[in-house]
């Protein structure tokens, strides 16, 4: 694949508005949902393998490096589990007649498969569903409409894709732009409402925007918040910081990074930077510019191993109360050393352990989960705005504010002349398809790619002897 470069001169932006948090005195109009984490065995190689008024909360299972929810498809309803991926924005599940699940071993019993037949409400719209990843794996299918059910809100009507043909047991709640969808992508065709925006559209949430709570790496669950903000899952106030647009649009959640820093010396590392960040929830490990990754990995002892694609430090790092710090402008979020280094294998009876940082390669750099458990993230896409704070690691209590566009309780503030634009290599962790718009100066549009090909080669061949 041939990575082209979208170039944004760097430019300051003072921000002037910033997200409103509004306390009602009855229940708020937002969608709780609770999210899990799945055991990963290798991340770095699953990244390879998968990179590509009012509000609604769910739990999300943790079971290691993967965060999914539990939901459910059509009338009478089938529980289906699907990985979170803010880096991405269809959602897709299975069918049981595909030849994956119908394989040895029933790899999709766990996650559940959906039978549209089976549904009263399911209707068929068009056989334009094609996601698909730069190692090509993927799923190919149907886009179809159902009810869909998450965090105890029903959503009707709601467009999806349902794969015929897939290469992964488990599908995928894509939470980003609409205008990533690989409908709009590959056939051309224009953005339907995904799930956060069509639960603005049938009144759950006020505003297109909500916010993720991943918790820590012994914590088994965290959560999504649609519509709003739960203020007791984060320390201090949110700081909101602008998206990054590619080729003249809001597609991703691009933002930039200005300054790294090792055990709360601010910039130690690199400073005065604009490097474009994905903050994406479905990639395991956090992928940096060579420049930087080879930096940490220096400070923490790292050897990297070029042919694994894979730095290796000694398990007891875990145990370190040093943090690596990361500026966006003016917020800092640090990420200590026990929510960063992962045992990824065995050893004649040994752990091997692995810092969760990778080289990006000629990729955009992206912060995936071992950075995002550390920050409590609010992902407006209506204001295209990010906010961030230092997560509150396992908050029992909630103080749950809904997101609104009036005045409303001052918890996030705009960050005064951040960083609002950056050259943003197209090269980076997008799922498969091309977005339907013209870079400037008439160059050819970008190709977008969920996992691009220098991230897929950081995981390629790791290899532990068990």
């Amino acid at each position: 694949m041939k990575t082209s470069t979208i170039a944004v001169a760097a430019t300051l932006l003072s921000l002037t508005q910033a997200i409103s948090l509004v306390k009602r005195d009855g229940p708020p109009a937002v969608v709780h949902a609770d999210t899990q984490r799945r055991q990963v065995a290798n991340p770095l190689l699953r990244d390879r393998l998968r990179r590509r008024a009012g509000t609604v909360q769910q739990t999300l299972d943790n079971l290691e490096t993967l965060y999914f929810a539990n939901v459910s498809l059509g009338t009478p309803e089938q529980t289906v589990r699907l990985h979170l991926d803010t880096g991405s924005s269809d959602l897709w599940t299975n069918v049981a007649s595909s030849q994956l699940c119908q394989s040895r071993g029933n790899p999709c019993s766990v996650a559940g498969t959906f039978a549209p037949n089976s549904s009263t409400t399911y209707k068929y719209l068009n056989g334009d569903f094609n996601i698909s990843y730069v190692d090509g794996s993927g799923s190919t299918g149907d886009y179809v409409s159902d009810t869909f059910r998450i965090g105890g809100a029903t959503l009707k009507h709601q467009q999806f894709g349902i794969g015929y043909q897939s290469s992964s047991p488990e599908g995928i709640l894509g939470i980003g732009y609409p205008v990533n969808e690989v409908a709009v992508n590959r056939a051309g065709s224009q953005p339907y409402a995904n799930v956060p925006l069509n639960m603005v559209q049938q009144g759950l949430i006020n505003v297109n925007a909500y916010s993720l709570w991943l918790n820590d790496l012994d914590a088994s669950t965290g959560s999504i918040l649609f519509g709003g903000v739960n203020s007791d899952k984060f320390h201090g106030s949110l700081q909101t910081l602008p998206v990054i647009k590619e080729a003249g649009i809001y597609a991703e959640f691009i933002i930039a990074l200005t300054a790294v820093g090792i055990n709360g010396k601010v910039g130690s590392i690199t400073r005065n930077q604009a490097y474009p960040v994905l903050l994406d929830s479905g990639s395991s490990l956090m992928y940096l510019p060579d420049s930087v990754a080879n930096a940490i990995f220096k400070q923490l002892g790292a050897t990297y191993d070029q042919a694994q694609g894979a730095a290796f430090v000694d398990c007891s790092l875990a145990q370190n109360t040093s943090t690596v710090d990361f500026t966006f402008s003016s917020p800092t979020i640090s990420v200590a050393m026990n929510e960063l280094v992962i045992v990824a294998g065995v050893s004649r009876g040994q752990p091997i352990c692995i810092p969760g940082i990778a080289p990006a390669g000629g990729s955009t750099p992206v912060l995936g989960d071992t950075f995002l458990r550390s920050a409590y993230v609010v992902y407006d896409l209506h204001n295209n705005q990010i906010s961030l704070a230092q997560t509150n690691f396992n908050s029992t209590t909630d103080n749950i504010l809904e997101i609104s566009n009036n005045t409303g309780v001052p918890d996030a503030t705009g960050v005064a002349s951040a960083v609002s634009s950056a050259a943003v290599a197209t090269g980076g962790a997008r799922n498969g398809g091309q977005p339907s718009v013209t870079s400037t100066g008439g160059a050819p549009a970008p190709t977008i790619f969920k996992y691009g090909a220098a991230v897929a080669a950081a995981g390629a061949g790791l290899m532990f002897a068990l």
